[in-house]
């Protein structure tokens, strides 16, 4: 598992001593109102909605009625709450204000564990047992970090999670077994002098077009459609957000499980079979844990790698469904490749009305400091920036709209209530883009 690898930071070693200490862990993506009170004057939660379902699980106290006059019911429990990455011990509250309906919030937490926080962050939660009483220690985990992809591998979050109540141990004795089984098959081919053949049939990782081909295939299957035609679909974005960050992902972890576990295997035993003691394996164990230790991490940078790949080719198969000119990757001038011309490079580069000009769509999942690099592609020209990415911040939006980019998000990402992507002029949904920036406007000036 890659609990084990990655940046050198406080924060991921954190993390991992909670997952392996906490029978229990809560997790939840922040909303905005969870962050905002830590850093906006105007805000008064001063605290973290819990939904019911997690407040009711078993992982908090049992709630009680507080002994009051008149009014309808408060139920409240108190419980000790550490805070290591402030370095902060609190008593907090968990109360639910019966005349509020289901709303429940945890309040008496620091402020300085949330006031940076990008949007979409995660708050972590471990119950703690072993001592006289339990204690919850808290994380929380920036969305923009190393320690988001970390806790979403372990414990197996897709893109749509909000919040749940998990078992590390659980979950990482599940992951384990998937390998194991697998690496059994793998042993076996082995004893047969069979591993090379074995692994070049079974734990060859498809090429990026590949995988996103198959994710694609199931998505269309799934929903009983013939192709990605963006005209066609509700919520377009919300569809090229499932095939390349959820069923490739799911995709991409078997095989990866594979192409591990006989690697692991061939590692450890060697391709032929020979005269092995324990003694020997455990030898063989220890001579190779630095390979073992380099094969864990490349893993986890392959999959940061390809995942852009993933959702520029769910991107190219949606132009393409829906009848659009467009090309791929030209070069222009000084070099510079975008991911999308439309309609061509030499339309682009023609005078033209606004309302009939050329445009360059870039595709990026992830975007951080990135958004800096694509401004430099648009030579004068339009430039939208398709992106699945939850943590960008309000002020980077404005930043970019400053430089006349215009964001392309997934229809459920700009009405969610964890990002910042709403009110904001220069953000359109895949839906808007195609049917109105696209089909509505400049479509009818492009040459057919």
């Amino acid at each position: 598992m890659e609990l084990f690898v990655g940046e050198d930071s406080g924060s991921v070693s954190l993390l991992a001593d909670l997952l392996h200490t906490a029978g229990q862990v809560l997790v939840k993506k922040l909303s905005n109102n969870d962050r905002d009170w830590a850093r906006l004057p105007n805000k008064h939660q001063a605290g973290v909605y819990v939904p019911p379902l997690q407040r009711d699980s078993g992982f908090f106290p049992e709630l009680v009625e507080k002994q009051r006059a008149g009014g309808k019911p408060i139920r409240e429990c108190f419980f000790p709450a550490e805070w290591p990455q402030v370095n902060e011990k609190r008593e907090a509250r968990l109360v639910h204000y019966t005349s509020k309906g289901a709303e429940t919030h945890m309040t008496g937490v620091p402020k300085a564990a949330f006031a940076t926080l990008s949007p979409a962050s995660l708050l972590v939660m471990g119950r703690i047992e072993g001592g006289e009483a339990p204690v919850w220690r808290c994380l929380t985990i920036d969305s923009a970090s190393e320690d988001a992809l970390v806790l979403a591998d372990t414990l197996g979050l897709d893109a749509d999670f909000v919040a749940g109540v998990f078992e590390p141990e659980a979950a990482l004795a599940a992951e384990r077994d998937r390998i194991l089984d697998f690496a059994a098959q793998a042993i076996a081919a082995w004893q047969a002098r069979a591993i090379a053949a074995f692994a070049s049939a079974n734990a060859i990782m498809p090429a990026t077009h590949v995988l996103a081909t198959m994710a694609r295939e199931k998505y269309l299957a799934d929903n009983r459609i013939t192709s990605l035609d963006p005209f066609a679909i509700e919520c377009p974005g919300d569809a090229v957000r499932e095939i390349s960050r959820t069923i490739e992902w799911e995709l991409f972890r078997e095989f990866q499980r594979r192409e591990r576990a006989v690697a692991l295997v061939r590692m450890i035993l060697g391709d032929e079979p020979g005269d092995l003691t324990a003694a020997s394996m455990i030898r063989s164990l220890i001579d190779n844990i630095g390979e073992v230790d380099r094969l864990m991490l490349s893993a986890s940078q392959q999959r940061k790698s390809r995942a852009g790949y993933s959702f520029e080719h769910q991107i190219e198969a949606m132009l393409a469904a829906g009848g659009l000119p467009f090309e791929k990757q030209v070069i222009m001038d000084a070099k510079k490749r975008p991911d999308f011309i439309l309609p061509s490079l030499a339309h682009f580069m023609s005078p033209a009305p606004a309302t009939s000009a050329g445009l360059i769509l870039s595709a990026k999942t992830t975007l951080r400091e990135r958004w800096k690099q694509v401004q430099r592609e648009m030579a004068d020209g339009d430039l939208f920036l398709a992106t699945v990415d939850e943590s960008i911040a309000a002020n980077a939006i404005e930043d970019m709209a400053s430089l006349g980019i215009v964001l392309v998000v997934p229809e459920g990402l700009k009405a969610s209530k964890s990002t910042e992507y709403v009110r904001h002029e220069n953000v359109l949904t895949f839906r808007s883009f195609f049917r109105d920036e696209l089909a509505g406007k400049r479509l009818r000036g492009w040459p057919a």
